[in-house]
C-alpha cells in the first residue's frame, strides 16, 4: 500500500475532524443563544440538553478522529470513511432529538421507525469505523522493526 508520509493516506480524517469541530463551534453559539432565549434558536432547538449532547459528541468525535490521524497509521478507505460519516451521523442523532423532541427514546421503544433505522445504521457504521481503526492501529504496534 502506498503511504504518503504527510498524511499516511488519512487526509479524509483530518478534513472530517476539522469540519466536525467547526460544527461543534457553531453548536456552542447555538447553546449560548438558546440559553439567552433567542427566538429563532429556541424555535429550532427545543431540547437544550440534547443540543448540549450533540455539541459534546461532535467535540468528542473530532478529538477521536484527530487522534487516529495523529497516529499516522494508514487505514483502509472504508475505515476512514466509516469514521468520518459515522461521527457525523452519530452526533446528529442528538440534534434531531433536540429539534424533534418526539424522537426521544421513551421506555417502550425508540421512536418512529425511520429514526430507529437511522440510529442502528449510524451505530453500526461508527462501530465499524472506530473498531476497525483501533484494531489496525493496535496491530501496527505489534509489527517488529529493525530499530527495536
Amino acid at each position: 500500500m502506498y503511504q504518503n508520509p504527510k498524511h499516511a493516506g488519512n487526509v479524509v480524517l483530518i478534513r472530517g475532524a476539522a469540519l466536525w469541530l467547526l460544527v461543534a463551534l457553531v453548536l456552542a453559539w447555538c447553546l449560548v443563544l438558546r440559553k439567552l432565549e433567542a427566538p429563532l434558536i429556541t424555535m429550532i432547538f427545543k431540547d437544550f440538553d440534547r443540543l448540549l449532547q450533540g455539541h459534546i459528541d461532535f467535540l468528542l468525535m473530532s478529538a477521536l478522529i484527530f487522534g487516529f490521524y495523529g497516529a499516522r497509521v494508514p487505514l483502509p478507505w472504508s475505515v476512514r470513511w466509516a469514521m468520518v460519516i459515522g461521527a457525523f451521523t452519530n452526533s446528529s442523532l442528538f440534534l434531531m432529538q433536540s429539534i424533534f423532541p418526539g424522537l426521544n427514546m421513551p421506555s417502550e421503544g425508540l421512536g418512529p421507525m425511520a429514526f430507529r433505522i437511522f440510529l442502528m445504521m449510524s451505530i453500526t457504521l461508527t462501530t465499524y469505523g472506530f473498531g476497525m481503526g483501533a484494531l489496525v492501529v493496535f496491530r501496527s504496534t505489534l509489527e517488529t522493526t529493525a530499530s527495536e
